[in-house]
């Protein structure tokens, strides 16, 4: 990665990504190239299969490549081990999906903290960061509630609530707002945009939603695998 690319906390270069199924070949990325700023809010838009989720996947180190280079913070992902990946992913990364992936027998708040039990955090401590993240999102009244007991809106907000508990530097959104109403979607936006603005942690979000978009930094725009076209929102 070169000086030049210092500024920006995710580089993508001439990234491939095909999917073989045995009878056909997928090629679900072909060569896309990406620089997005640390702090930057960023949304990725275009038709249905044009490779938004796959890139997403690739960028965030869930799926492997075929081709190319990601540098995420100034680190190869080509360079770890499953278990390297999955460790840099839970210090420094969120997910947030559209299906809030929720564990239905679990409170609000041990839904939170679970990863930060996972990977080795103190009971205690994880309690203690889960509840401030929650009051973070405006659910902490809510803590000991059981998803079933709360609204689409509020689950996806313990969903943000538990991609930011470990502070990540980078926050990744499948859809985020796809299972909510278009009022619900907009509150969802604002808080993800006061996060943005108050924690200067960097949003990439995959959505079809253009109100959703607009209120992103800079659009991108998918068609084939490709990135086709970008557009800078606001600064």
């Amino acid at each position: 990665m070169s000086n030049a690319d210092s500024y920006n906390i995710i580089v993508a270069d001439a990234v491939h990504k095909t999917y073989d199924t045995g009878k056909v070949k997928v090629h679900a990325l072909r060569g896309v190239d990406l620089r997005i700023r640390r702090g930057e809010m960023v949304a990725i838009m275009g038709p249905s299969g044009c490779g938004k989720t796959t890139l997403l996947n690739c960028l965030s180190g869930l799926d492997d490549i075929d081709g190319g280079s990601i540098f995420i913070g100034g680190v190869d992902l080509g360079t770890l081990n499953d278990n390297l990946k999955t460790s840099y992913r839970a210090r420094h990364m969120g997910y947030v999906f559209q299906s809030y992936n929720l564990l239905p027998v679990l409170s609000g708040v041990e839904n939170v903290e679970l990863p930060l039990l996972i990977s080795g955090t103190k009971s205690d401590e994880a309690r203690r960061k889960s509840i401030s993240a929650l009051e973070m999102v405006g659910l902490n009244r809510l803590e000991s509630h059981y998803p079933a007991e709360l609204s689409g809106g509020q689950q996806q907000r313990i969903a943000v609530a538990r991609a930011l508990v470990n502070q990540p530097e980078i926050v990744w959104g499948d859809e985020p707002t796809g299972n909510l109403d278009s009022e619900t979607s907009m509150d969802l936006m604002n808080l993800l945009v006061e996060l943005n603005q108050a924690n200067n942690q960097t949003f990439v979000l995959v959505t079809h939603a253009d109100e959703v978009a607009a209120r992103a930094h800079r659009i991108i725009h998918m068609r084939d695998g490709q990135i086709v076209d970008e557009t800078r929102t606001h600064d």
